[in-house]
């Protein structure tokens, strides 16, 4: 019996249509990010260079000399960091608890509808709230606007992707390796800081790079708790005060009337797409090394 591929029958017909179609849509998915990546690229990556890095930002005013954004890099960096360092500790704890403690009671339940709930809470409302709480008291330290506080903002948006990554990884450790440590003697914490949590490392790791990701690029809840400076952030105490950061330098020098203040805002645009993109690839690449293990 001889097998043959026949083009012109209906069935093959209506398969490649269907191809066609679906790749046409593919294509238009992935489309507005090739297009603002490329426009990025074009407007801000002429701008690029050391004294862009290195200098501060110039006041609006003189269309001559914008300055650089360099204190609004190690501003984003600061800022995102703090929001880390809270985030992080308590999503990886609240994972372990969900998936090690209480994997389907109510409370468990709760905190996961909590959790998905919370990752799709606007960002500016994380904002709104941390300025009614701690900017607008000023129950830290007597300090309204702040770079911790920005972070606090932070924090909370980092939380859900924390807290659901480490939840799944640490289901998708197998239970005979509980089994097995809990059958030698070993108590149930051994066994989590161990056994579980080690084999689920490469996912949650990869949830925390996401999260970190998604804090970086984040304007509204900045422009409510940060607020922004013209000046760089020295010493423990600029945590207390006003810090620039990337998102929010561009909000305010696209709106100014002055070319070098926009161009300015474009070069640090692309700086942050660029911070953007080589945090989602190093997921990428930890994903690809948890699913080759």
């Amino acid at each position: 019996m001889n097998l043959f591929y026949k083009h012109t029958s209906r069935r093959n017909l209506s398969n490649t249509i269907l191809t066609l179609i679906t790749g046409l849509f593919a294509t238009l998915a992935v489309l507005p990010l090739i297009l603002v990546i490329l426009y990025v690229l074009i407007k801000g990556a002429s701008q690029i260079n050391i004294n862009l890095l290195t200098q501060l930002p110039e006041p609006p005013g003189d269309d001559l000399n914008s300055g650089g954004i360099g204190n609004a890099v190690i501003g984003t960096f600061v800022v995102t960091g703090i929001g880390a360092l809270i985030a992080i500790p308590i999503g990886v704890g609240g994972g372990i608890y969900l998936a090690e403690y209480s994997r389907n009671g109510p409370f468990s339940k709760f905190i996961r509808f909590g959790t998905n709930v919370l990752s799709g809470v606007p960002s500016i409302i994380a904002g709104v709230f941390v300025y009614g709480v701690i900017v607008s008291t000023k129950v830290i330290f007597g300090s309204n606007f702040s770079g911790l506080a920005g972070g606090i903002a932070l924090s909370i948006l980092m939380l859900p992707t924390v807290i659901k990554t480490t939840d799944e990884g640490l289901k998708l450790v197998s239970d005979e390796l509980r089994k097995g440590a809990l059958g030698i003697g070993a108590s149930k914490f051994i066994t989590i800081t161990r056994i579980t949590l080690p084999a689920a490392l490469t996912p949650i790791a990869t949830g925390i790079v996401l999260a970190l990701a998604r804090a970086a690029g984040e304007t509204a809840p900045l422009i409510f708790t940060a607020l922004f400076s013209f000046y760089w952030a020295e010493g423990s105490e600029a945590l207390l005060e006003p810090i620039a950061t990337l998102s929010v330098l561009i909000y305010n020098f696209a709106l100014e009337p002055y070319e070098a203040q926009n161009k300015l805002a474009w070069a640090a645009s692309f700086v942050l797409v660029l911070i953007i993109l080589t945090t989602n690839i190093i997921s990428r690449f930890i994903s690809k090394y948890a699913s080759s293990k």
